[in-house]
């Protein structure tokens, strides 16, 4: 790929020789950066002199730079049609298939394009022309002088040039967690897909896309591929041909073709999107799991496998009464023999119940539910785009909705990142806002200067801003920033310091990290000996200090009690307006001691000078208050968790609203979180943690693994009768953890490292707090969008398969003919779906608490109207039917033979029938029993689309639809009265919201979830309480329950009676012929077995314990059960896996014994 990098060479895969052109080929350079360590070192000093030898070679200069790139290119195309005469059934199913299949391309397209968002979002700094620029990764060339930083993922592989305290995390590649010291002297290899996780540096480029290491991994992908195609003998081969072809998809085709082409640009993002080679594989593999396991997802494929058994039973019984009435009526009652010559009339008869009963099961089944959720969250993470959140993964868009708890971070997320000193103590005496320069002693003013200047990373910088009279820009590190202002609102020039002390003339930097909470900088003098610069978090640094610059400029002692008042009467008062404290101090190291040992940080980082301490603010986000209010009211509770000090986090928590007056909440620092969920062994105890969550509301001075540990903790919990569903802010690469563990994670856009976001569900491309508030809103929408489709779909369900079913028996033909069927099968599945799944959301979301995890799907207020609205429409329909033709003064439909022409009777039946529809769609908009079906309907384009459009294909069907749609012109009276018919559903919706749902006891709820590993214990324990039975059992009536269960207990006990005969078989000498009639006998014989069908069989929940009691009793000489295989049934299938120890004598059945109590308790 190295190659594509030169504008001169475009198409070639071979590999151009260089070498009139460059120092080195690109074989060398590869073959270069498979060394490691003092090997690479050894190599590079052999062959080039030193890295700086190299960049000459590659023509760069570690401070200026070279080249350009290249760009890819993609297109995309779909079409299909097709019309036959007679096919008009095929013409509908072609287009419901052509629908859903646009909806699923256009999700898919969605997808890709939130990637390649993501992917363009990724950008490097590079240094080009002598200016410090940010480039899209794609367009990182090899020779350039790459600044890396931590928490960067490295794009491409190079060698390091100049380091601070460099350490990389390798395991993408090695699979070695430890994190690895990087240094010009041992190990200056850097690796493309590898994390900096501290300190910073420059490194040449020297390897991009598939001749990265990555892309060699990708490249080696690609190419044992070939070989696996040809040998697929075995099914472990075929398994692996399986995921190898999930990697291939994922890119290493593609890494292939893109290398031999010129797009050389595209190609080198590939490794770093795939996530890194084998890691990402696992992470996909991951998110497609996580992806299955969709609350939402699991709750509605279960609700529409119900409901297509239904609709496979209702149609399998039409299909037999018509034949069996046909059947009856022919040869029975009017007594005619079979003729030969008859055969293909009766024949077309038997095709044409077949056709119905095809009819009433296509309309049975709601294929538009998966779709319906699909289009829901297409859109929604779609429309989330505008909110400023970047969905990477669509189920976290619907976790959202079910949100308890939000971790937020405070800098950045509930502030505005935008720091600035406003409080200061320096010489002596603490300044409410920043002093003038004069005021502070010549010796210290240069001494603060030279310290902010060069103990900032060089990569944070104050830039003129944009527009004029607007604020200047902060780059880099918003602390550093302010500490950068503060010396610019000094009247100082940083930037002039930097000049004359470049960053490859800092002696030695310790970076700031999580563990340290300062950062520290070295200088050499001419004399030889040292100073070095720190600042940190103040508490941490005043401790190391023993002295302080006073009003003279002079040094005096610091004591530990001078130390306690300054806590008192500086950082306190500080910290309770909400300001960051930090501590600038610095050290000298006098030539005659020698070069002190710089690797022994706690021996360097002591005895410091205090210069000053500042207080820097960072103003809450005017948005935020109101969005943390919205929350609440939502039943989400807000936690602060901040590595800011506890005074500090409280004052914003307090500005922000997450702490209100007068409320039982604990504020806890990191320390004492530890000390309280540990026990004396140091180990974290659940239950130790419970004590402490539901009161947490801010947590201070936190570590990446204490944020981690609080996540776990909520999720874990058992306290409240529901599992809390935990969404999580992060930016950092510490992060990453936390944003793992968590339901939902949210990264930021801005400040977030590469790592922050990888390991997130959802980018806040604007680090704004009130888009999480969006989040959850949409998410709540999507679950609402899904119940509305569902009632309008299951009321359409009910009345067509009744109508088709009553008509057919009783008039041996469907009123609703199979074409017109598959047109309201095309209304209620593919275009509700789109109309109702596209609802925008509006604030009444955020209103109710969270639904959990295992609500029903369809509440009874929503069965209330499905049933409601279902006897209206039969009402209407079975009128028309049987007495329309007198109320029109029409010819009646019924009893038509054969082939007879399309009656008006049937085409009003079928008119109104759609008109109900239409109009019930309306109703279909209110799920919580509101009487406004109008409101917001015109926010909604696509759904008045849809309503209108549908209206007018109809008007189109019925009077020019003819005989491929059995319709008949009709005349205005006609069609005003089908469609004030239609407006009825929408007087009568008024109706039934009047009856209120409490009343109506017989109504049941449908559509729980309720999978293991979804729903923990007490969830299912409090079901039991409330005796709310599975809805896989609820279709079962109790008597049927009864006899299921009657039949566990033979189960049972034919498997212990077969347990014993295999080890001892005592019956066989026992057995009489006459016996074979008694139970025991017929039991205990082994060609009986209904062990097979053991996990389908569905058991009530336990609500009658007592009656278990005697299996239970009897079992107690079994070892503990093993897990049933039947997740609803807790105590029934507990206390029936018996097992025997074959090496044990097995005594025959005798009164008395276990065994004889357990067959005769039956």
């Amino acid at each position: 790929m190295a190659n594509n990098a030169y504008s001169g060479v475009k198409n070639s895969v071979a590999e151009p020789n260089h070498d009139g052109e460059f120092g080195c080929s690109l074989k060398e350079l590869r073959s270069l950066m498979e060394l490691r360590g003092a090997e690479a070192l050894h190599k590079i000093q052999e062959s080039y002199g030193d890295v700086n030898g190299l960049c000459s070679r590659l023509k760069t200069s570690p401070v200026d730079d070279c080249g350009n790139a290249a760009a890819g290119v993609e297109d995309e195309g779909e079409a299909e049609a097709g019309w036959i005469e007679g096919a008009a059934i095929l013409l509908s199913v072609v287009c419901v298939v052509l629908v859903t299949a646009f909806n699923d391309w256009s999700k898919e397209k969605q997808f890709r394009g939130l990637q390649s968002r993501i992917e363009q979002e990724q950008k490097f700094t590079v240094v080009r022309g002598g200016q410090v620029i940010p480039i899209p990764v794609a367009e990182i060339v090899t020779g350039d002088i790459a600044q890396i930083k931590y928490g960067d993922l490295l794009p491409a592989d190079g060698i390091l040039i100049q380091g601070n305290d460099l350490k990389i995390d390798e395991s993408s590649l090695t699979g070695e967690s430890d994190h690895v010291k990087k240094s010009m002297e041992k190990d200056p290899m850097l690796l493309s897909g590898t994390h900096v996780m501290e300190g910073s540096g420059k490194m040449v480029v020297t390897a991009v896309g598939v001749n990265s290491q990555t892309g060699i991994i990708f490249t080696l992908l690609g190419a044992g591929e070939d070989d696996e195609d040809e040998e697929e003998k075995e099914k472990e081969k075929k398994e692996k041909k399986k995921e190898k072809k999930n990697k291939k998809q994922d890119g290493s085709v593609e890494n292939r073709k893109k290398a031999k082409a010129q797009d050389g640009a595209a190609m080198e993002m590939q490794p770093l999107n795939r996530d890194e080679g084998a890691e990402g594989d696992e992470k996909r593999k991951a998110n497609l799991s996580k992806k299955e396991k969709s609350v939402l997802q699991g709750k509605l494929t279960k609700l529409a496998v119900q409901i297509g058994k239904a609709g496979l039973v209702m149609s399998a019984i039409t299909v037999i009464i018509l034949v069996v009435l046909f059947v009856v009526d022919t040869f029975w009652i009017q007594g005619l023999p079979w003729e030969k010559e008859c055969t293909p009339i009766y024949v077309q008869f038997f095709v044409k119940f077949f056709i119905i009963g095809v009819t009433v099961l296509v309309v049975a089944v709601p294929e538009g539910l998966p779709l319906a959720v699909t289009i829901s969250l297409a859109y929604s993470v779609k429309k989330m785009m505008k909110d400023n959140n970047l969905v990477r993964h669509l189920d976290a868009c619907e976790t959202m909705g079910n949100a308890t708890a939000i971790c937020s971070d405070k800098t950045g997320t509930l502030t505005m990142n935008r720091m600035r000193v406003v409080q200061v103590f320096i010489a002596d005496k603490h300044y409410k806002k920043v002093p003038e320069p004069d005021v502070i002693p010549a010796g210290t003013m240069d001494l603060l200067t030279l310290g902010i200047s060069v103990n900032c990373a060089y990569t944070t910088k104050i830039m003129s801003p944009e527009k004029e009279g607007g604020l200047n820009r902060q780059v880099g590190n918003k602390t550093e920033c302010a500490l950068l202002g503060f010396a610019m609102d000094l009247k100082k020039d940083y930037q002039a310091i930097r000049n004359e002390i470049p960053e490859e003339k800092l002696y030695k930097v310790y970076t700031f990290n999580s563990v340290r909470k300062s950062m520290s900088t070295v200088l050499k003098n001419a004399d030889g000996s040292f100073r070095m610069f720190s600042k940190g978090a103040s508490e941490i640094l005043l401790k190391k200090c023993y002295k302080i610059l006073t009003v003279t400029g002079e040094a005096k002692v610091f004591r530990p009690r001078d130390r306690d008042d300054m806590v008192k009467r500086v950082i306190e008062p500080m910290a309770s307006e909400g300001l960051r404290t930090i501590c600038l101090a610095y050290r000298d190291f006098p030539a005659s001691e020698g070069e002190p040992d710089w690797d022994n940080e706690s021996d360097i980082l002591t005895r410091l000078t205090c210069v000053c301490i500042v207080g820097i603010e960072d103003p809450v986000r005017p948005e935020v208050p109101d969005a943390i209010r919205k929350c609440q009211r939502a039943g989400v509770t807000v936690r602060m968790v901040t590595g800011d000090n506890i005074n500090t986090a409280r004052a914003i928590a307090s500005k922000c609203g997450i702490l209100q007056p007068g409320d039982d909440f604990l504020c806890l620092e990191g320390k004492e979180f530890n000390r309280r969920i540990r026990n004396e062994k140091g180990e974290i105890e659940q239950e130790r943690i419970d004590k402490i969550w539901p009161k947490l509301r801010v947590l201070a001075r936190s570590s990446p693994t204490d944020k981690h540990t609080l996540v776990k903790g909520i999720i874990d919990s058992t306290v409240l009768e529901r599992r809390q569903v935990v969404a999580v802010t992060g930016d950092g690469t510490n992060d990453g953890p936390a944003l793992k563990k968590a339901d939902v994670g949210f990264a930021m856009g801005i400040a977030g490292t590469d790592v922050a976001k990888e390991a997130s569900d959802i980018i806040l491309t604007d680090d704004n707090f009130s888009s999480i508030v969006k989040a959850v809103m949409w998410g709540r929408n999507v679950y609402d969008s899904i119940s509305k489709f569902l009632q309008f779909q299951l009321t359409v369900n009910v009345v067509a398969v009744i109508v088709a079913f009553t008509g057919a028996c009783i008039t041996q033909d469907s009123p609703l003919k199979a074409v017109q069927m598959l047109w309201v099968n095309l209304i209620m599945d593919t275009f509700a779906s789109l109309a109702l799944a596209t609802e925008p959301p509006t604030e009444s979301l955020l209103l109710r608490k969270p639904y959990g995890r295992n609500k029903p799907l369809i509440s009874r207020t929503m069965m209330k109207n499905i049933l409601g609205h279902a006897v209206y429409q039969l009402t209407i329909i079975f009128t028309l039917l049987f007495a329309g033709e007198k109320i029109f003064d029409i010819d009646s439909g019924r009893n038509a033979p054969l082939h007879a022409p399309p009656s008006e009777h049937y085409t009003i039946v079928f008119n109104t029938f759609v008109m109900m529809q239409l109009f019930n769609e309306i109703n279909a908009r209110k799920i919580h029993g509101e009487r406004n079906v109008f409101e917001g309907i015109f926010n909604n384009l696509i759904f008045c689309t849809i309503v209108f459009g549908t209206f007018l294909i109809q008007i189109v069907i019925v009077q020019f639809g003819g005989k491929p749609f059995s319709c008949v012109g009709l005349n205005i009276e006609q069609w005003l009265w089908c469609v004030f018919l239609g407006f009825g559903s929408l007087l009568w919706g008024q109706i039934i919201s009047s009856i209120p749902t409490s009343r109506l006891k017989f109504l049941k709820t449908a559509g729980h979830g309720t999978q293991k590993e979804e729903i923990p214990d007490e969830e299912l324990e409090e079901l039991d309480e409330m005796e709310e039975i599975d809805h896989a059992e609820r279709e079962l009536r109790r008597g049927q329950i009864l006899w299921f269960r009657g039949l566990n207990r033979i189960q049972t006990q034919i498997r212990v009676v077969n347990a014993f005969r295999s080890s001892l078989s005592p019956y066989e000498g026992l057995e009489k012929p006459e016996s074979r009639t008694s139970i025991h006998n017929f039991m205990t014989h082994p060609e009986f077995r209904i062990e097979d069908s053991e996990p389908h069989i569905p058991l009530i929940d336990d609500t009658d314990a007592e009656d278990d009691a005697p299996t239970k009793r009897n079992a107690t000489p079994t070892p503990p059960p093993p897990p049933s295989p039947n997740q609803n049934n807790n105590a029934v299938d507990s206390g029936i896996h018996l097992f025997l120890d074959p090496s044990k004598p097995a005594t025959p059945s005798t009164p008395g014994s276990p065994m004889h109590s357990l067959e005769t308790s039956l």
